[in-house]
């Protein structure tokens, strides 16, 4: 809701100041593009916890349930 009110003051602003409307465009283009870049970051860095939390329980679930190999090819397990 934040973005929207700053494209329509920057909008604004534009057209008060005198600016012509391929000007007012193009500074619409850009401001969405940021914001929509900024918005795009600041949900990476919220979620980035949980990515990590779950990157965490996989790495831990892996760990413990190793592969049951046979006793014959535990020896050999890392030649090729």
């Amino acid at each position: 809701m934040l973005e929207l009110l700053f494209i329509i003051g920057f909008f604004i602003m534009l057209l008060v100041t005198g600016v012509s409307l391929l000007g007012i465009v193009a500074a619409l283009v850009v401001a969405t593009a940021v914001m929509f870049l900024g918005g795009l970051f600041a949900l990476m860095i919220k979620l980035l916890p949980w990515l990590l939390l779950a990157v965490a329980v996989v790495w831990i679930i892996r760990a413990i349930k190793e592969p049951k190999l046979p006793r014959y090819q535990r020896n050999n397990r890392w030649r090729y």
